[in-house]
């Protein structure tokens, strides 16, 4: 399988979660300013609103994924015995999507238009008072001694939470919400988060050497 990567964007939570199941990715970094890629491919003929992850798994562009919480439900759905998401059809795995998509409306999407500098004085406090707000609900949820959010386990809507915490670039301050910080310090440690760091570091560096020779 191959999957096209950004630096330091919610595709880490596909590396992560891959790196939980023991799959080996082939890895292609995406320049989101330069518009290049790694192998050279051309990406609008991949995802044509130029956005990762990308997740391919066979030869043909019908044998592909995008959206992240689509594509790693989906590994992990190819291996339940693993644990990472609850069984499709069930109440426990409703209530999951719904964390899912909480994930992605109210935090990942809150942070883009604050990054990107795209919003009136008055667009910045709403988006981050909302941004802390989502947190504040997440650190509510972790507070009754869980390590993780949906159990003591790690899960598909960690990686996917750990890979939208761009707090500090947004500018939400959620420093004082000890219970998710602490289970961002906990995700840091993991051995699947540590390999996708590294290896995500190694094809954008690889990829930024190639250009700059």
């Amino acid at each position: 399988m191959k999957l096209y990567l950004a630096d330091n964007t919610c595709s880490q939570a596909v590396q992560i979660i891959a790196n939980e199941l023991g799959l080996d990715l082939d890895l292609v970094h995406f320049d989101v300013f330069g518009k290049t890629t790694s192998n050279g491919e051309e990406f609008s003929g991949v995802n044509p609103m130029l956005y990762v992850p990308v997740l391919k798994t066979g030869d043909d562009n019908d044998d592909q994924l995008s959206e992240t919480i689509v594509i790693i439900s989906y590994l992990a759905d190819q291996h339940p015995d693993a644990g990472l998401i609850p069984t499709r059809g069930t109440f426990e795995r409703a209530k999951f999507d719904q964390l899912l998509v909480f994930i992605a409306t109210e935090i990942a999407q809150k942070h883009i238009p604050l990054m990107r500098k795209l919003l009136t004085e008055e667009g910045i406090a709403w988006s981050r008072n909302k941004l802390v707000s989502a947190y504040r609900m997440l650190d509510d949820r972790l507070s009754d001694g869980r390590r993780f959010l949906t159990g003591n386990e790690v899960s598909v809507a960690d990686a996917y939470l750990w890979a939208t915490f761009w707090h500090k670039r947004s500018g939400a301050p959620i420093e004082h919400l000890e219970h998710v910080m602490a289970w961002k310090a906990r995700m840091d440690a993991l051995p699947s988060v540590q390999k996708a760091l590294r290896e995500e570091a190694a094809i954008v560096a690889s990829h930024r050497s190639r250009l700059a020779a």
